[in-house]
């Protein structure tokens, strides 16, 4: 006997059947159906707002379904709390690492639900089980280390190791490669193989399309709540799976404007502090300089030096030739620096604010009439900057935490542009974004190089940077190790210069 999906049935795992969610003015999952192979790797991709994380938490027991229903190996299951799915043998590695920082690797994985004998907690049990986990997984973590000493990508296999002693048999993974490096997500890969391999079904979310290629047997897309297709991923075309997603031909999705490249807008000398040493490098006007380099490289930091976020102990910087001195990030603003930073949601954005509020807050010159603040000319100046970015809001009082991944992107553009900034920084700019919003982006970037703004853009996606960039330099261990015009770019080379 098959289901609807083409799968026999007794290889079906997870069978979604008519899933609705409704919220107050929005159906955020529409009548999605689809089935999910046992021991596969089962991509779900679309764009921000498209239903997943809802369909993710539906199955995980954050959300109640409005209609529909699941059954899991085989059995109509109703999961009221997360803790129901984690028995059922259904886990979720969240994006967001979910870790008692003070505590062990070891007590991580068994928080709340110690290994006890006769009434007291057998911690040589716990560490042995803990280990064989690991081991499992063929990595080297000493599960006595205190997760807080551990890399991202370290806390992303406690977290599954967690997942694991559940029993897990099917494990969801939320944009688990957001912040990996190179090597981190070859070492994820990895993981995922040896899951699979012992019949463990894995669902992948992630908005990288390079990597629903390389790791996925099938797709599932999501448009607008919907389930539009599930497909094998092999013979399926890149150009097909975007346009599946956004209901429309992107055409480029690297689109480069063509931009005039003049004189040296920033040329920084031997910057160097506590986290990067002897860094030089300039920035012309119309120009788009990437940076690109391992985690941990010093790209952040080199940034934040230039716009006095961090302090140096030594070091020059050049603003049209001209020498200046920043004491403060007030003094970078007046010089017409703007830093996009990495973290929107942290330290780009004021969640809880309105549109208006955050987009007038960098300067707020622009919106006072003799010291006092004109709410007609912040409301003029949000519209303008919301017209200006298509940003997709029904006004400019909706709070910002309301708004999608890519248009939360869009009004920390919109606050810095509305200062006119001349030499604009972007830190991970299309972090967490879907396709359909990096394009847009990567537009805006080529119309500010187009204005003849200088523009530094660091990204971990080397794609991005090779579409976006005319030319790049590469960071390691806090230092510029070498750097390449347009003509010499290839994936291939910054890798060899990231790393050796």
């Amino acid at each position: 006997m098959e289901n609807n999906s083409g799968i026999p049935a007794a290889e079906v795992i997870l069978d979604i059947r008519g899933l609705t969610k409704v919220f107050p003015g929005v159906k955020a999952l529409d009548d999605v159906s689809l089935q999910v192979r046992r021991g596969s790797v089962h991509a779900l991709i679309g764009e921000n707002g498209a239903g997943k994380s809802t369909l993710i938490k539906i199955l995980s027991g954050v959300y109640q379904a409005t209609s529909g229903e699941f059954w899991f190996k085989g059995q109509k299951v109703h999961v009221e709390k997360p803790l129901d799915a984690q028995r059922l043998g259904l886990s979720v590695v969240h994006q967001e690492i979910k870790l008692v920082e003070t505590l062990s690797v070891a007590e991580n994985i068994f928080l709340g639900r110690p290994q006890c004998k006769s009434g007291l907690i057998n911690w040589g049990a716990m560490r042995r089980e803990a280990r064989r986990m690991v081991e499992d997984l063929n990595i080297k973590l000493d599960v006595d280390m205190e997760v807080s000493r551990l890399s991202i990508a370290q806390k992303q296999i406690v977290e599954i190791c967690k997942a694991l002693s559940f029993n897990a048999e099917l494990i969801i993974m939320d944009e688990p490669s957001a912040t990996l490096t190179e090597n981190e997500l070859e070492c994820l890969f990895d993981i995922i193989a040896r899951l699979r391999s012992k019949g463990i079904t894995v669902i992948y979310i992630s908005h990288r399309m390079e990597e629903i290629f390389k790791v996925a047997d099938s797709v599932s897309v999501l448009r607008d709540g919907k389930h539009i297709q599930t497909m094998p991923v092999a013979g399926i075309e890149r150009s097909q799976l975007i346009s599946l997603m956004v209901g429309r031909e992107i055409g480029n999705e690297y689109p480069k404007l063509p931009a005039r490249i003049g004189e040296v807008a920033l040329r920084a000398e031997h910057l160097t502090n506590r986290k990067i040493h002897d860094v030089s490098f300039e920035v012309r006007h119309g120009e788009i300089l990437g940076f690109a380099g391992l985690v941990g490289a010093g790209r952040t930091e080199t940034v934040r030096a230039v716009f006095a976020a961090d302090s140096l102990t030594e070091g020059s910087l050049y603003i049209n030739g001209t020498p200046v001195k920043f004491h403060s990030v007030r003094d970078a603003i007046r010089h017409r620096i703007a830093l996009i930073p990495e973290d929107r949601k942290e330290q780009g954005l004021v969640l809880g604010m309105s549109i208006k509020q955050n987009i007038s807050m960098v300067d707020l010159n622009n919106v006072c009439v003799n010291g006092l603040l004109s709410g007609r000319k912040e409301q003029q100046l949000s519209i303008e900057m919301i017209e200006k970015l298509s940003i997709a809001t029904p006004s400019e009082e909706k709070e910002v935490r309301q708004l999608s991944g890519g248009n939360q992107q869009k009004v920390v553009l919109a606050k810095w542009l509305a200062v006119d900034s001349d030499i604009v920084i972007l830190d991970e700019p299309t972090r967490g974004i879907d396709v359909g919003a990096k394009a847009e982006i990567y537009r805006l970037i080529g119309m500010l190089a187009q204005q003849g703004k200088a523009v530094i853009m660091i990204s971990s996606d080397m794609p991005e940077l090779i579409g976006v960039c005319d030319r790049i330099c590469v960071m390691r261990e806090g230092t510029i190790s070498g750097s390449m015009d347009r003509e010499h770019f290839s994936q291939e080379a910054i890798l060899d210069l990231a790393v050796s």
